[in-house]
């Protein structure tokens, strides 16, 4: 992601909305934040947003909303940033990790109903890389066994699963922002959206110590809020995504064309999804490492999202979860590599790429 090249092509509307948060000196929630709100919900279409301090935040304080906390049991997958997993465990629940779909790299459903118990409370589908997770089964799912779905949409904004977009799927969704996404802020961010105001407004409470007045507390909280110089960058941001979201489908197109034929899996879209690449995910089977040092030596600045599954980080591998296999996502880690991809993205560069991957593939 070249942020250079982002910020120089929106420099005067960006200086614009940070001037005016610097006039009015309103930083902590407020008007900016507010406005931010209504319009990323009318962008996913959901019925509400909140604004929060990170993505990790989001995924936390949707736990708490929704009452998961010790005892319980959330699906996730291992293939994922530890974020996702992490948040389960900070509100004293137990991440139970399901394998992946081998084409789209997100959760599997027919893994997740394996691995559903009397302890299970929710369901956590992360929309990887851009594309959106197999929804209609795992919602199926939650209505049969009384579980709720909180979408990690933390790479996915503006993506659609059959014509909803995420963030409007879910109980909730959980959003970053931080600033290589699709939509970044200058610093960390996130939102929770949804369609159920009461679990909404629970969040809007929590992440402000749990406030109900300026100085009455209804319950324990945490200061999670949303900065209003965030939400400021943000608001114009928004306004460009879709045009960077085609942007960034056109340089997976290039990418494609100019791959074909070379011992590279290119990403699948499946059907019914909108893909918004916020990574360009290529399958090498043999050799992945040397392709991307091969890269990196020509100061292609390529990387793996991810190496190492969350079962087998020592953190969780030391909490039980060493014996696990998943073979899908262990696969996966051992083979995915990301190819640089962001809307600014020039043509030329595209061919450098794919012209020293040609070159690499020819001396194998």
């Amino acid at each position: 992601m070249d942020l250079r090249a982002q910020y120089a092509s929106i420099r005067e509307e960006i200086d614009a909305a940070i001037d005016r948060v610097l006039g009015h000196t309103h930083f902590i929630l407020g008007e900016e934040v507010e406005a931010f709100e209504e319009e990323f919900a009318r962008y996913v279409g959901a019925s509400g947003a909140v604004g929060v301090a990170s993505g990790t935040a989001a995924l936390f304080l949707a736990l708490k909303a929704c009452g998961i906390g010790p005892g319980d049991e959330v699906i996730t997958t291992a293939h994922t940033f530890i974020a996702t997993a992490e948040a389960i465990s900070h509100v004293g629940a137990r991440p139970v990790f399901a394998d992946i779909d081998p084409v789209t790299y997100t959760l599997d459903p027919c893994s997740v109903e394996k691995a559903i118990t009397p302890r299970t409370k929710a369901i956590v589908p992360v929309h990887l890389y851009g594309q959106p997770a197999d929804m209609d089964p795992l919602l199926d799912l939650a209505r049969r066994y009384g579980l709720r779905v909180i979408e990690d949409a933390a790479q996915a904004h503006g993506a659609e699963y059959r014509g909803r977009r995420c963030g409007s799927i879910g109980d909730l969704a959980c959003f970053s922002f931080y600033p290589a996404k699709n939509l970044g802020a200058y610093g960390d961010g996130g939102a929770v959206t949804g369609m159920d105001k009461s679990l909404l407004e629970r969040v809007r409470k929590l992440r402000d110590h749990g406030r109900t007045t300026k100085y009455e507390h209804d319950e324990i909280g945490y200061g999670e809020r949303l900065d209003a110089l965030h939400a400021a960058v943000l608001r114009v941001k928004l306004v460009h995504l879709d045009d960077w979201t085609v942007a960034r489908q056109e340089r997976a197109a290039l990418y494609r064309e100019r791959l074909a034929g070379l011992p590279v899996g290119l990403p699948v879209e499946a059907p019914e999804r909108k893909h918004v690449y916020h990574l360009f995910v290529v399958r090498i089977r043999e050799k992945r490492d040397d392709l991307l040092h091969f890269l990196k030596e020509r100061g292609i600045g390529a990387g793996i999202h991810y190496p190492v599954p969350l079962h087998r980080q020592p953190a969780y591998a030391r909490a039980g979860y060493a014996s696990l296999r998943l073979p899908h996502t262990e696969e996966a880690a051992c083979q995915v590599l990301s190819l640089p991809l962001y809307p600014e993205l020039a043509e030329a560069q595209v061919d450098s790429v794919t012209s020293t991957i040609r070159e690499w593939a020819s001396w194998q």
